[in-house]
């Protein structure tokens, strides 16, 4: 029998998701030796229909995607930019509008199907005359040592690398071995997802409404006279809503958005995932960084959690790429540079995204009154509302 191969690399990047494959296309050119590991083949899918699974991606990460060639390979009639946005209270006369134009945006973010996006980014990571070393297999140790750390797959396979970065998803396995903690914590809700064919067109807006059991049920616009639903739900709910029949449940979306689009028809069917918040002290670890869903846990509500994981391997990668005289990319140096960066962003909108639900799930009166006239009146400060609306935006 032969020995177990052991390869070294200056990056190895445990997750080829979302994140993990954008860092290593932003890695290119960077001098840097580049590997990912996952537990299958990343594949491109044939098949053309509407994908329920879909993100709403920023300005300042299309353009991120755009630097790394993935942009331009997303067929054009599946993105759709939303232009406005439209949001709602749970008490009459509360609502807050955004708009594309008065921010000096294109559009506030555009609506991609999770489909379109991989293949897009597949095809950006094939381009290359030598795409970055891929492993297959499911790791199951971890040795970090001083200079270097060693990655062990089920098949026997030795990787060391002196930096692992941990893109594995929000129940990650490398930050687990890294003991960075992480207490994911439900919400006691479920998202349910789903595409319709609309009525009426929706003329690039998103609505958002803030329900009065805590729920969150969001409308975003897709090509033509289609939109995605994101309903955010209180289990029980969920439940109901999973149970209904294909008519049944469109009359519900309809009746809790106002049937502001007319009449829907399902184009795809329903999809559910729980909802969980999680915040580390720490991501990073010596010779080890997290990335996306792996580094932090956020309700949907604003559409931030992707947005949030590619910044984070923009980050990386730029402090990565401007490490100057710094051969090691597993430096405790370039490893606290990445932290700093991360911190605030991070911080900054998990504060957001859970105050507002925890705000909107108080069922007290002096609350109910804050959150609904406080919409009310931000919505008649428009520099105010610009200046919200950045972080997000980029």
């Amino acid at each position: 029998m032969s020995a177990p191969e052991t390869v070294t690399h200056d990056v190895l990047i445990v997750g080829a998701g979302l994140p993990g494959m954008a860092l290593a296309l932003a890695l290119r050119g960077s001098g840097l030796s580049v590997a990912l590991v996952d537990r299958q083949q990343p594949a491109v899918s044939d098949d053309d229909a509407w994908d329920a699974r879909i993100y709403a991606i920023s300005p300042g990460n299309a353009q991120f995607l755009h630097r790394m060639g993935v942009w331009s390979r997303i067929d054009c009639e599946r993105l759709t930019a939303v232009e406005s946005m439209r949001i709602f209270g749970d008490r009459a006369g509360s609502q807050l509008d955004f708009s594309a134009f008065d921010s000096g945006e294109r559009a506030l973010a555009w609506i991609v199907e999770q489909r379109q996006l991989h293949s897009a980014t597949l095809a950006a990571w094939a381009a290359a005359d030598a795409p970055e070393k891929l492993y297959t297999g499911s790791p199951r140790a971890l040795l970090r040592e001083h200079e270097r750390s060693t990655l062990e797959l089920d098949d026997g396979t030795r990787v060391t690398a002196r930096l692992i970065v941990g893109a594995d998803g929000l129940h990650s396995w490398t930050r687990d071995q890294a003991g960075l903690g992480g207490k994911v914590r439900s919400y006691g809700q479920t998202a349910v997802v789903a595409n319709f064919a609309t009525e009426q067109p929706h003329h690039g807006r998103a609505w958002q409404w803030f329900q009065s059991d805590g729920g969150v049920l969001a409308w975003l616009p897709l090509g033509g006279r289609r939109m995605s639903i994101v309903w955010s739900a209180p289990e029980a709910k969920a439940d109901e809503l999973l149970a209904m029949a294909e008519a049944e449940f469109s009359a519900a979306v309809a009746s809790a958005g106002a049937s502001v689009l007319g009449g829907l028809e399902p184009l795809t069917a329903r999809a559910s995932f729980p909802l969980s918040f999680m915040r580390l002290p720490r991501m990073v670890a010596p010779r080890l960084a997290l990335v996306g869903d792996a580094a932090h846990g956020i309700h949907p509500l604003a559409g931030q959690g992707l947005n949030l994981g590619y910044g984070d391997a923009a980050a990386l990668a730029e402090v990565l790429r401007d490490r100057g005289p710094i051969a090691d990319s597993g430096a405790a140096l370039l490893l606290g540079r990445y932290a700093r960066m991360r911190a605030m962003p991070t911080l900054a909108m998990q504060a957001m995204t859970d105050g507002l639900w925890r705000l909107f799930n108080a069922r007290q009166a002096v609350p109910v009154a804050v959150r609904n006239r406080g919409m009310a009146f931000l919505n008649r400060l428009p520099m105010v509302k610009t200046i919200l609306m950045q972080p997000a935006l980029r």
